[in-house]
């Protein structure tokens, strides 16, 4: 799958089964304040063995933690992280974070934080990534991912 031609947040690449030539690693996520932890934490490993090198690695960790931030702070459960990339290394990096939707009234930890505390998560994701954007899965979820070009 090729999304190097798509223009930032017009389309998006499709969640689908792994081909041979593909990396990919996917993780429920708790709906919680932990969540964004956990997701670092988990995708650190992978994405150190299949080769990115150490800024490729901070970059898409800093951006799987405000996807999942925003899942959790804006989105109904279940938050789920997938990632993908070529076994080659010549192909992009997907970061796709999948939630329930929006919540109609949040009233959980991150809706009671300082308006100056949040709100700079999209303009991170839109520094970082080649491109980024989000969609309605078939499952009924929502999708929120962004795309790395490889090094």
């Amino acid at each position: 799958m090729n999304t190097t031609t798509m223009s930032r947040r017009q389309q998006r690449p499709e969640l689908h089964a792994a081909s041979s030539g593909e990396h990919v690693f996917g993780l429920l996520l708790e709906h919680g304040p932990r969540a964004p932890s956990s997701a670092r934490h988990e995708a650190r490993p992978v994405l150190a063995a299949w080769g990115l090198d150490d800024d490729q690695i901070y970059d898409t960790l800093l951006v799987i933690s405000e996807l999942v931030t925003n899942a959790v702070s804006h989105a109904l459960p279940p938050v789920v992280l997938h990632l993908r990339a070529s076994i080659e290394g010549s192909g992009p990096v997907e970061v796709h974070v999948s939630d329930g939707g929006p919540e109609a009234a949040p009233d959980n930890w991150a809706a009671a934080r300082p308006a100056d505390e949040h709100g700079r998560g999209d303009m991170i994701v839109s520094a970082l990534a080649s491109q980024a954007g989000s969609g309605r899965e078939s499952e009924g979820l929502i999708d929120h991912w962004a795309s790395f070009d490889a090094a």
